[in-house]
């Protein structure tokens, strides 16, 4: 928030829709939520007026086109509770228009007759109330011959709406066919709802006296309403630390890494299937534990129990890590999270509960997890690679190639940019047997053993070999190797 910005702030009521709006509405200020039908443009009018907030003050719901009873119920089926909302029913079948004298009001030509206006202003002056939610306020537009005199009404009703103090929400039902440009020059903010490809979302295109996050951000509806998942935007993001490394716990794979990962940077572990990449991560989150920091585990690929049961199976306790609060796993399977609620339970990870390690286990099992949430996957991995580093917080990625053998590639995305180190490991044919061999392709913090070392996955753990001096060959898919070298 800007210093010149008032410090008073109209929360919404909506989780995480005031992070976006750095703090909520100002204060006597008009407000036009747009959307299409169906993009939760009521459902954003109650959670604003029932609040905890909200329920301290007056609230007032202006229905033009939903009686009463419909929106009660709508409220109900939310969990919201009602009983501090004054409802003006002007609807087409409301109490207000259950006579032919005032339901006139909606045909043409009727506007020099102010029973309308004179309705809403003797509410107003009746109940004074703290908020206010006009649904939705097109409907006026219908009653008025001319768009000068429309517009003329609702910059009237507004400025006497915050002449009394009232903070204002005002909905419009965004359409080709029924443009509201109009509207959006007269109000102070202007928040668009949109669905698209299965996709909510919310965005702040004016906030006339304040900053807003630029969006758009997912916007979710389940039974206890609307919420928001803001986009994750590293540049907002960073604390210091030390260069500290993470030792993996096993001392011939930290001599490959010079002592270890470099905390605050980002190591993808790359190779095939079934080379061990889960396994050697998962080392460096039983060292990490043994040290009393905490580490979190996003399994994309594989279910918690065969993570968990597998961790056991090579000496990594995870559940006794887990029960002693140094490691969260979590299991994300495709379409269960947005990218920006994913996003979301990481910052909250790193931000609140302390996390100095995140694991990302499967970059083609990310990908699919969110390929239909309406954002770049591999884009928004950037961002995340970003956070971590700018929290000081170590990641790593494993990654998969799909080629067990054959020419050695890092991976088979253009992601390894992210990577401040890579870790490979590889199937090869060696002295006729079939074996693990692990190395290290990058390091951008430090020097780093060139060798590549055998690599074998026990029951007690990892077992790194001596370099392997006599190989040659090994990245390019025929490795021979030379006798007289040992």
């Amino acid at each position: 928030m800007d210093a010149n910005e008032p410090a008073d702030r109209i929360p919404t009521g909506i989780p995480r829709a005031d992070e976006v709006l750095e703090g909520g509405l100002l204060p006597e200020s008009a407000t036009l939520v747009r959307g299409a039908p169906g993009a939760g443009k009521t459902i954003f009018g109650l959670h604003f007026l029932t609040t905890e907030h909200g329920r301290d003050g007056t609230n007032l719901y202006i229905n033009l086109g939903e009686p009463t009873a419909y929106l009660e119920r709508t409220a109900d089926g939310f969990g919201f509770d009602t009983d501090a909302i004054a409802f003006l029913d002007l609807s087409p079948s409301g109490d207000q228009f259950r006579t032919d004298n005032t339901y006139d009001l909606f045909r043409s030509g009727e506007v020099e007759n102010p029973s309308l206006v004179d309705a809403i202003r003797e509410e107003i002056e009746a109940i004074d109330p703290d908020r206010v939610v006009i649904d939705p306020v097109t409907e006026i537009r219908h009653l008025t011959p001319d768009e000068r005199q429309f517009r003329t009404q609702i910059l009237s009703l507004i400025e006497f709406l915050k002449g009394a103090g009232a903070t204002v929400l005002l909905t419009s039902q965004a359409a080709p066919s029924i443009p509201d440009d109009d509207l959006q020059f007269l109000v102070d903010a202007v928040v668009n709802l949109d669905v698209e490809r299965n996709r909510r979302t919310l965005q702040i295109s004016k906030f006339r006296g304040s900053s807003a996050k630029r969006g758009p951000h997912t916007v979710t509806i389940d039974d206890d309403g609307m919420a928001v998942w803001p986009q994750l935007d590293p540049s907002e993001h960073g604390r210091d630390g030390a260069m500290e490394r993470l030792s993996s716990g096993v001392p011939e794979l930290d001599s490959l890494l010079d002592g270890g990962i470099t905390m605050g940077t980002i190591t993808f572990l790359s190779g095939p299937t079934g080379v061990g990449k889960t396994t050697t991560g998962l080392h460096f989150l039983k060292e990490a534990a043994s040290r009393d920091r905490r580490s979190v585990l996003y399994s994309f690929e594989e279910g918690r129990r065969t993570i968990l049961e597998r961790a056991e199976a090579v000496d990594v306790p995870v559940r006794e890590m887990i029960d002693a609060g140094t490691l969260t796993v979590e299991e994300i399977g495709p379409d269960e999270l947005t990218v920006d609620e994913f996003t979301h339970h990481v910052r909250t990870e790193v931000e609140d509960e302390s996390a100095e390690i995140v694991m990302l286990d499967g970059v083609t099992g990310y990908e699919r997890a969110f390929r239909n949430s309406g954002s770049d996957p591999e884009h928004q991995l950037v961002k995340i690679a970003r956070y971590l580093r700018n929290m000081n917080v170590t990641g790593l990625v494993t990654n998969e190639v799909h080629q067990i053998t054959g020419e050695f590639r890092a991976t088979e995305r253009n992601v390894s940019h992210l990577a401040d180190s890579i870790v490979v490991l590889r199937h090869v044919e060696y002295r006729g047997e079939l074996c693990k061999v692990i190395g290290v392709l990058k390091m951008r913090t430090s020097d780093f053993e060139r060798s590549l070392r055998t690599l074998e996955i026990t029951g007690e753990g990892l077992i790194v070999g001596e370099p392997l001096s006599e190989l040659r060959g090994i990245l390019t898919g025929t490795p021979d190797w030379n006798d007289d070298d040992g």
